[in-house]
């Protein structure tokens, strides 16, 4: 499904408009909306607003990161295109992110609302070596489908052309499940192959991308439990494409020869993996490979993201890193572990269906052992107001958002908060300079 073919009917005041018929634009509000989120940097990249316009398509930019291209529709009137600007706005997780409501569930300041928290990794041991870190998604994606829960996985694989380029994928009873196996670390829109209306789907995607889709199908007025499945992984944030490129022709002599490219997996977490049409594996560690290459170029938007595990999911699924003496985690290869988030009670009745069918293997844990050991999720979560502070100072919009408790977890950090401050308006600063000069 590449476009939703109709905008909803007004819900609110806020689609209430004079009446502007037969009047066109140049520059319109739904060209003028999107360029304003992507100017800023505010773009994740998702996908989202293809669902809101058959106008939208998502390229590959220079800078090695998606973003959202609108074509001119001399057809457009004002009143439409305003309608269009609208529903983007509603949708885009780079203009706004509302807190899901907790309805009565577990809280955690750092991993939002929850019904069940867990550790596990899938029972066979070959889908559990595959994954990123135990298999959780792979094995539950492919359980979903061959049960008959769910018709079909939305989920991201190597693009079958370009093994270093990432596309969406949409898997059925008949595919290979472990495709999608092992984490992407590059930019893929897996919402524009996303269909809101498929309530026996089930879409995999990063934190920004169950967003998308949570918003988009709360705007078409559907509830969830008519809504696709929505799983979602712990995310650092999307590196540039760029990255991937200068690794992979760092490591392989020949980069255009190169028959298959991979993250993580084969192990926890695995190695960065380049393999050739000739057979030859070259190997990075992950430490290596994500610290110093790929992690290295993160899209700004990243670098202000209120949530990192997948706060608007079914279920989510994150690395239950083991520690060493300090409490710092070990990234040494192991059997993989995860945390897994049911956040919501289908998610919840979801997973433990799974394990009593011994699909998943699963045991009770608590959060605050989780924050212990993803150092990276509770760093970005006590400092965001101080980065969003900083980008404003800076001269830039930043999103907006609501129901996330931002201010009480920035008053029990004050000076981190005012160095996260400096440190954003001074980088973004010289960022806007380095710009001009180019």
């Amino acid at each position: 499904m590449s476009a939703v073919l109709s905008i909803p009917r007004p819900r609110s005041l806020r689609y209430a408009h004079k009446s502007l018929y037969g009047r066109t634009n140049v520059r319109d509000g739904l060209q003028r909306s999107v360029d304003r989120v992507v100017r800023n940097d505010n773009c994740t990249g998702c996908g989202g607003c293809a669902l809101v316009s058959s106008r939208i398509t998502m390229t590959l930019g220079d800078d090695g990161y998606r973003r959202p291209v609108v074509a001119n529709d001399v057809k457009a009137t004002v009143q439409s295109s305003r309608r269009e600007a609208e529903f983007f706005k509603a949708v885009c997780p780079g203009v706004r992110i509302v807190a899901p409501r907790r309805d009565g569930r577990e809280y955690h300041p750092i991993f939002g609302s929850y019904v069940s928290a867990w550790q596990g990794w899938a029972s066979d041991e070959e889908t559990r070596y595959s994954g990123s870190s135990g298999g959780v998604l792979t094995a539950l994606s492919s359980w979903l489908v061959t049960s008959g829960r769910r018709a079909s996985v939305t989920a991201s694989a190597a693009d079958s052309k370009d093994p270093k380029l990432t596309r969406p994928v949409v898997l059925t009873a008949s595919d290979d499940f472990t495709i999608a196996s092992g984490s992407r670390y590059a930019p893929v829109s897996n919402m524009v192959a996303y269909d809101p209306y498929s309530e026996s789907s089930v879409l995999v995607g990063k934190p920004c991308e169950v967003s998308a889709a949570a918003r988009l199908s709360s705007e078409l007025g559907l509830e969830r439990s008519e809504s696709p499945l929505l799983l979602s992984f712990f995310c650092a944030g999307t590196p540039s494409q760029n990255g991937t490129e200068k690794l992979v022709a760092l490591m392989a002599e020949d980069p255009e020869g190169v028959s298959a490219v991979r993250y993580r997996g084969n192990g926890w977490p695995g190695d960065f993996t380049v393999t050739t049409a000739s057979g030859d594996a070259f190997k990075m560690s992950y430490d290596e490979s994500w610290g110093h290459h790929i992690g290295r170029d993160i899209q700004w938007r990243c670098k202000l993201c209120v949530d990192g595990t997948g706060g608007d999911s079914d279920i989510a699924v994150g690395d239950y890193w083991y520690a060493d003496a300090s409490g710092y985690p070990k990234f040494d290869n192991a059997d993989g572990n995860s945390v897994i988030l049911a956040r919501t009670l289908r998610g919840h009745e979801l997973l433990t269906a799974a394990a009593s069918q011994g699909v998943v293997v699963i045991a009770g844990i608590d959060l605050d052992s989780v924050a212990k050991i993803q150092p990276l999720q509770v760093e970005r979560k006590v400092t965001l107001v101080g980065r969003l502070l900083g980008r404003l100072v800076s001269g830039k919009r930043v999103p907006v958002y609501r129901g996330f408790g931002l201010t009480r977890l920035a008053m029990g950090r004050p000076q981190q908060n005012l160095r996260a401050m400096a440190g954003t308006a001074k980088r973004s600063i010289s960022l806007r300079r380095w710009k001009r000069r180019s």
